[in-house]
């Protein structure tokens, strides 16, 4: 009976070890890379009366995982400096961080997690994930592609990133003056990261 137990324990370690291992080899090879904020950039376009006026977002961090034999374990996390906001206006800046729009004393930061990536053709992406905007969390849809990847003259190796969506301003409850803004804000982000 006792040699029965022992040999039932082997065979549940031994599952075990081969059910880890399987998940390694899954897994592949996960690299972390930080964005570059002096060659990246955050950039959105909306709507005002019958043009578009574009604006940027100067402070940010963001940290990708990517793992080099199945994307689907890849992830992107972002932290946006609301403050930084700059539409080339003084005036309009100072208004789009007051309470009509951002509220920056209230909330300072934009957040964005992502929670699921779907590679739909070679280095190309759909990005699901919750991003926190005005105390409000909503699921977004980025499309995403990788650009290169490979060391710069320096050694450092080096990830580029291309990504896109279109947010409707209303679903974070920003309302105001919808007579001359539209609603669809265009985002377009470039991230040059490094390898950590």
């Amino acid at each position: 009976m006792r040699s029965k137990c022992i040999t039932s324990l082997i065979r549940i370690f031994s599952i075990a070890i081969s059910l880890c291992a399987l998940s390694q080899s899954l897994r592949g090879v996960e690299e972390i890379y930080k964005a570059d904020p002096s060659h990246s950039g955050i950039g959105f376009k909306v709507r005002h009366f019958f043009s578009s006026v574009p604006g940027m977002f100067t402070d940010f961090e963001a940290t990708i995982i990517r793992d080099t034999e199945n994307s689907e374990n890849n992830s992107i996390d972002a932290v946006i400096i609301v403050e930084s906001i700059n539409t080339n206006h003084a005036k309009r800046d100072k208004h789009l961080r007051n309470e009509d729009f951002f509220d920056e004393p209230i909330h300072p930061t934009i957040t964005f997690k992502s929670t699921r990536w779907e590679e739909v053709k070679e280095n190309q992406f759909t990005v699901t994930g919750n991003l926190k905007l005005l105390n409000v969390t909503k699921e977004i849809i980025l499309d995403v592609r990788l650009t290169g990847a490979g060391p710069n003259h320096r050694g450092v190796f080096l990830t580029g990133w291309e990504m896109e969506t279109t947010l409707d301003r209303r679903d974070f409850g920003i309302t105001y003056g919808q007579d001359i803004i539209g609603n669809d804000v265009s985002v377009e982000i470039s991230i040059e990261a490094q390898k950590q």
